[in-house]
């Protein structure tokens, strides 16, 4: 955690304002879920108010529900995005296929949105992160690493989420993503297990954090779209060609079990 997110505070209304501190900090994503703070000596230090101000700041904070105390463990963020669905929805969910379409019309729009605002807003800090993002990326595919891959694919659309500089457009795609990292949609999987889809998404990924470096909203938009299209053209087509293997590979045991029991036996003739 970076020394300069915390600032001394107004003593006027010390307790008060070390808790808006906080709250924007969460607000903006600065901290998430899951963060530690700075242990309570620190804190007050950076932040120069009382230790006994502080506490009251935190109970605060844990009053709303935004940190959690563990005992002896230090103060945590709370996890801000929470579980989505119930475990009974995500089941479900996770049994049939028309929600995983719905699940990728619903980050086009919101992946569209966020791309053509990340090259209108995207600070050079931003710009930074993108970019070595895409070098992590580049590093995991020399090496043949998919899943650090898939993890940099995950960890891009949430740069370019916070890029777009839209505190409601940040968090819900934070939601949605939450999604992918509980592995409820199998497409993914099916993707990344085809090296020609690997090869097409690392392309397009490239293509989408150029028109954002390049600050040209309509391309970014039209490549995040793009990228959601083929994600989702490619998705149908691995499950039918996972289907179709899985169909061959009973038809090849029904095969053989069926001539096990029609041979005739040993020293007859049929």
């Amino acid at each position: 955690m970076q020394d300069d997110i915390f600032r001394s505070i107004d003593h006027r209304n010390t307790a008060e304002e070390a808790v808006r501190q906080i709250e924007l900090l969460l607000l903006d994503g600065v901290l998430s879920s899951g963060d530690r703070l700075p242990g309570e000596r620190e804190l007050s230090e950076r932040l120069e108010i009382s230790r006994p101000v502080l506490r009251e700041a935190l109970k605060t904070l844990e009053d709303r529900g935004l940190v959690v105390s563990r005992h002896g463990g230090g103060t945590y963020v709370a996890d801000l995005i929470g579980q989505i669905f119930s475990p009974a929805v995500s089941e479900l969910i996770s049994r049939h296929e028309r929600p995983t379409r719905d699940y990728l019309e619903y980050r086009r729009m919101l992946e569209g949105q966020a791309a053509e605002l990340a090259a209108k807003r995207a600070s050079e800090a931003d710009r930074s992160r993108l970019t070595a993002i895409l070098e992590g990326m580049t590093q995991a595919r020399a090496e043949e690493d998919f899943q650090a891959e898939a993890e940099r694919d995950i960890e891009l659309h949430h740069a370019i989420g916070e890029a777009a500089h839209n505190i409601i457009l940040m968090h819900t795609l934070r939601a949605c993503y939450r999604l992918l990292s509980l592995g409820i949609f199998h497409h993914r999987r099916l993707i990344f297990d085809q090296a020609p889809a690997r090869e097409k998404l690392f392309r397009q990924h490239h293509m989408l954090v150029d028109a954002i470096l390049s600050g040209d909203p309509e391309a970014a938009r039209a490549a995040a779209e793009a990228h959601i299209d083929y994600v989702a053209e490619t998705a149908v087509e691995s499950a039918r060609a996972h289907e179709r293997q899985r169909i061959a590979e009973m038809r090849n045991v029904q095969r053989a079990a069926t001539k096990a029991t029609t041979r005739p036996a040993k020293g007859k003739t049929p």
